[in-house]
């Protein structure tokens, strides 16, 4: 079993990661962080959300950093602005104890003056939606000459929000990069193409086994009811869990709409986030949770990206996600940075079966609760 230290990081930031409570190398940063540590390397590395990615490259990344330099050396892109800043934010916690490396998130649904503002100061790392990237270079308030290191984070989330061209404009334009990291949870064609045509043959390949995605402190556990009954399961099962706080699931924007007004009407303080809500409402939800004045969040899939609040008690599966990807992604948001948590999946006969596939595929067990 390797530390951090055996991994090649340095004390300080081997510190900052302590105080994080990051002590024991999760799979992906056992295999990941030497071989970026190495020297320039280019890397394909399939991970899902809550693997512990964001350390596996962000450290190589700080520590590769010139700090006496002010230049942007180092670029990290995300799908989503949630995504975007919460790297940012992690990648300012590690630098706790070493010297200062100035991080700057910058995305869309954000006033681009203020964003320009901030890159005037001394930035050597930045972190980006695709789109505000390319919107800023165009209007050349970003210089990315001296970018050595391109990290895309999500790349297949990206992908299918529509960034093939932008991640393909981004990366032909950068005249002095000598190490391009791709993490992605899946290796859809679209970015089989991207790696073609960016990475170099020779790309480092590596794989988290399926087997090790899903999170071992995680309690998974499902109610058998059918359509009618499942309002009344959800509120049992957060009667259950007294104050705890978690994230709800639904597929469609409708049921997590609708579901909303239900729990609201039974005094249970929650909110909803969905792709219709204006970044300035989904802010706002999101600041609330936070701040624990709503007790439960309900979310779909595409919106609950990039979410990582400490904490969540529960993941509830009101409505089960098709594919295996989903559900890890799902079940990721609790028992985060090694505490426990519980996947509770609501469940008619029909859909017996997906719970099944579940196990199967990621390896993992459900137990009934009556």
């Amino acid at each position: 079993m390797k530390n951090f230290e055996e991994l090649g990081i340095s004390s300080g930031f081997v510190k900052g990661l302590a105080e994080l409570n990051i002590v024991e190398p999760t799979d992906i940063q056992k295999k990941v962080i030497p071989v970026l540590l190495a020297g320039a390397t280019d890397i394909v590395a399939q991970a899902q959300t809550g693997t512990g990615k964001t350390a596996a490259y962000g450290i190589p990344l700080l520590e590769k950093m010139d700090s006496n330099k002010n230049a942007v050396q180092g670029l990290v892109l995300c799908p989503t602005r949630e995504l975007a800043k919460q790297v940012a934010k992690q990648l300012f916690r590690f630098t706790k104890y070493t010297t200062k490396i100035f991080t700057e998130a910058v995305y869309g649904g954000e006033h681009i003056d203020r964003q320009i503002a901030s890159l005037k100061r001394p930035t050597q790392i930045i972190v980006a939606t695709p789109g505000r990237l390319i919107d800023l270079v165009n209007r050349k308030a970003v210089d990315l000459n001296s970018v050595k290191t391109v990290v895309l984070d999500e790349a297949d989330e990206m992908l299918s929000m529509g960034f093939k061209k932008e991640l393909d404009d981004i990366l032909g334009h950068l005249p002095s990069i000598k190490n391009k990291w791709l993490f992605s949870a899946t290796i859809p064609n679209g970015i089989q193409e991207i790696i073609s045509k960016h990475l170099s043959k020779d790309a480092e390949r590596i794989e988290v086994k399926r087997e090790n995605i899903v999170n071992k402190n995680i309690s998974h556990q499902f109610v058998m009811c059918n359509d009618s009954e499942k309002f009344h399961a959800l509120q049992l099962f957060l009667k259950s869990e007294h104050k705890n706080r978690g994230v709800i699931f639904c597929k469609t924007k409708a049921a997590t709409k609708k579901l909303t007004k239900q729990l609201i009407a039974k005094n249970i303080a929650a909110d909803a986030i969905h792709g219709d809500l204006m970044q300035k409402e989904r802010d706002k939800v999101m600041r609330a949770f936070k701040n624990e004045t709503i007790r439960v969040l309900v979310a779909t899939d595409v919106a609950a990206r990039g979410i990582d609040i400490s904490g969540l008690t529960f993941v509830a599966h009101y409505q089960l996600p098709e594919n295996d990807e989903y559900y890890t992604h799902r079940s990721g948001r609790t028992a985060r940075a090694g505490k426990v948590g519980v996947s509770m999946c609501f469940v008619s006969n029909s859909e017996l079966r997906i719970l099944r596939n579940y196990e199967r595929n990621l390896d993992i067990k459900f137990r009934q609760v009556k």
